[in-house]
């Protein structure tokens, strides 16, 4: 195995999960008399460039079906992430009706409906099928594709190119990232901006969050590593935020190498921070087995005592990062009963690996449970304002990273 992007050959191991099905693989009733093919789930570090990476054991057109679940407009907090992004760029670059905006991986058009709410001429670039008709159901002009160079290609020859392109929570699901970066790169216009939003990896190591991890996340980053990703396509970043959504991202401002963006003492001050924290060097990227290892011990713990004491466990939130908790942990329905999803996409399905039912919120106040572990602990915020009732009957709210915390 070779570094997706410099070739390196690949022998650091940085994280080893064992196996488990496609985090969104999610299973019908009828499924479940039938086997589910389990892959590899195995992260390694390239010693050149710091890029973690998994094997593609499985390729991407199966990962990213028409069948897919995940719609981005079931989240609040994230209609309202977006929002903000869209009022901040839309200013900053000053956007209006001559400019044309295209979204990478735009899913249900959970963005671009407030980029077309102002007038903004706009484009998605969607390859699942389930979210591309959403998308086109709130009115935005939706192309159902992978995005690559050759695609960029096509697309510019056949309209012209961006003055934004919006590739938000995307970068990381690529096999090829050479390609999709040097379709980014085609795609913009000669004075256009590029943003990237990403979970960075400095988070993920200091936050614990190996969950993650999975088969639709092909790589990790850094902002270093990025740099290097983008410079080899006439990239370079002009200015970089740190964000709190996913657990902690970063959101890349990126022009042409000769564009006359100046670049802003943020890029600079969040390349010192990565190198102070040690992400230039390989002892960084050691040890973080034992970290997966523990957190997973210490939810086993609190989920095997509470079945030994009688209490009710339930979780909230099927996400992609509580599949790889659970099928990391083989946590099964007689330890987590049931978890609720706002998503109809989700409810009547079973969780891939665990088989565990997913539910509508209705089956909380049902059965009364004592703790509700919420799965995508980056909205416990959210989810913990939701569920408030549960304090009626004495009811409790978990997480199991980066630590237990109940509450």
């Amino acid at each position: 195995m070779k570094c997706r992007f410099c070739g390196t050959p690949l022998h650091d191991v940085f994280l080893d999960l064992g196996s488990a099905p496609p985090s969104n693989a999610f299973l019908r009733a009828e499924d479940l008399t039938a086997p589910e093919t389990w892959f590899p789930l195995r992260l390694y570090t390239c010693t050149e460039c710091h890029l973690v990476q998994v094997d593609e054991v499985q390729k991407h057109d199966a990962l990213f079906s028409g069948d897919y679940v995940y719609f981005s407009s079931y989240s609040r907090s994230w209609l309202a992430h977006a929002e903000r992004y869209v009022a901040h760029a839309t200013e900053r670059l000053g956007l209006g009706p001559d400019s044309l905006v295209v979204e990478v991986a735009a899913n249900d058009g959970y963005l671009l409906q407030y980029i077309s709410a102002r007038g903004i001429p706009c484009v998605g670039i969607e390859p699942t099928a389930s979210t591309a008709a959403a998308a086109r159901d709130r009115g935005i002009e939706t192309v159902e594709r992978f995005f690559g160079r050759a695609f960029a290609q096509e697309f510019v020859a056949a309209r012209r190119k961006a003055d934004l392109v919006v590739a938000n929570n995307v970068l990381a699901h690529v096999p090829d990232v050479n390609d999709f970066v040097a379709g980014l790169s085609a795609a913009l216009a000669a004075g256009g901006t590029i943003t990237l939003e990403f979970p960075h990896l400095l988070q993920l190591v200091a936050q614990h969050q190996f969950d993650t991890v999975y088969h639709e996340h092909f790589s990790y980053f850094s902002l270093h590593t990025v740099q290097r990703i983008l410079a080899r396509h006439g990239l370079r970043v002009w200015d970089a935020e740190e964000l709190p959504t996913h657990g902690g991202s970063l959101r890349l401002w990126v022009c042409h190498a000769g564009a006359a963006q100046h670049e802003t003492p943020a890029v600079a001050d969040l390349l010192a921070k990565e190198a102070g924290a040690g992400m230039l060097e390989m002892g960084y990227y050691q040890g973080f087995q034992h970290v997966a290892d523990q957190v997973k011990n210490d939810f086993l713990t609190f989920l095997l005592g509470c079945r030994r004491d009688g209490k009710q466990v339930v979780g909230y939130g099927a996400a992609a990062k509580g599949n790889t908790l659970l099928n990391y942990a083989g946590v099964r329905p007689d330890l987590l009963g049931y978890v609720v999803d706002a998503s109809p996409h989700k409810q009547g399905r079973y969780l891939p690996g665990c088989r565990i039912p997913v539910v509508a919120e209705a089956s909380i106040r049902d059965t009364r449970p004592d703790f509700v572990v919420i799965l995508p602990w980056n909205l416990r915020e959210e989810i913990t304002g939701q569920l408030a009732y549960i304090r009626e009957w004495g009811g409790k709210f978990v997480t199991a990273v980066p630590d237990i915390w109940i509450n």
